[in-house]
């Protein structure tokens, strides 16, 4: 009896230590596809990236005349028109608008909408307006056309990627296209080359291919990151140094 009882202790102790080390692991950071999109070749002229803040006021209507782009909802809600096909954006939700394809958005409920565009454009220096009328706040765009850039189609996605508190700086890694990112929430740290800093909510934060680097968030909540990325369709998006 003596045994079978110090056995049963052994395992409740067993237990109880593999679950509280369970607890103190950090979770998972979670990706969710909101959009995406196929593009052809990109290697035959230079691609830039762009990122917009739009607000529309209570049932604005625009008209939107720019390349492949990705709308995020910030908030309120949007309907879209894509070449007479409509459909809805509410907050937290991503379409996309291919190049080419006239593109009617208008805020749709009893107030303002706000939302992101990101913009894969192939023109370096953009003037004409993105909207008619014109809102559009720029907040970032690529001084230099994107590297890297390989012959055949590619894969264009928006992404909500949310890095748990507590997490520490994931593996290194880069990607083999590019990502625009905008900080929806929380704060974190980027390190690169060894040198680390902070990224906060409402900053941009673009990745080239092939930059070596990592992400961690120490903070109590979550870092979440709105991701437009593209990569060329069979090839994975993030890669590990040395992989083949």
């Amino acid at each position: 009896m003596r045994v079978r009882s110090c056995l049963a202790i052994a395992l409740v102790c067993s237990l109880s230590g593999t679950t509280a080390a369970a607890q103190n692991q950090p979770a998972s950071t979670v990706r969710t596809l909101l959009a995406a999109g196929s593009l052809g070749g990109l290697a035959d002229r230079p691609f830039f990236f762009r990122l917009y803040r739009v607000l529309l006021s209570a049932a604005q209507r625009s008209s939107y005349n720019g390349a492949n782009g990705m709308l995020y909802g910030l908030s309120g809600a949007l309907e879209i028109d894509i070449a007479g096909t409509p459909s809805s954006l509410v907050e937290g939700g991503g379409t996309y608008i291919p190049a080419g394809r006239p593109a009617t958005i208008s805020a749709s409920g009893a107030g303002p909408a706000d939302f992101l565009i990101f913009e894969l454009s192939p023109r370096p220096n953009q003037t004409a307006p993105l909207l008619d009328p014109d809102a559009v706040e720029e907040l970032y765009r690529t001084p230099e056309p994107l590297p890297g850039l390989k012959p055949g189609p590619y894969e264009f996605s928006l992404t909500r990627v949310s890095l748990p508190p507590g997490m520490p700086a994931n593996p290194p890694h880069y990607r083999s296209g590019a990502a625009l990112y905008y900080i929806l929430s929380g704060s974190g740290l980027f390190t690169v080359a060894g040198n680390t800093e902070p990224r906060t909510a409402g900053m941009p934060h673009f990745e080239p291919a092939g930059m070596v680097h990592q992400w961690a968030n120490p903070a109590d909540t979550p870092l979440v990151l709105i991701q437009a990325n593209i990569s060329q369709e069979g090839i994975p998006a993030v890669i590990a140094p040395g992989a083949k």
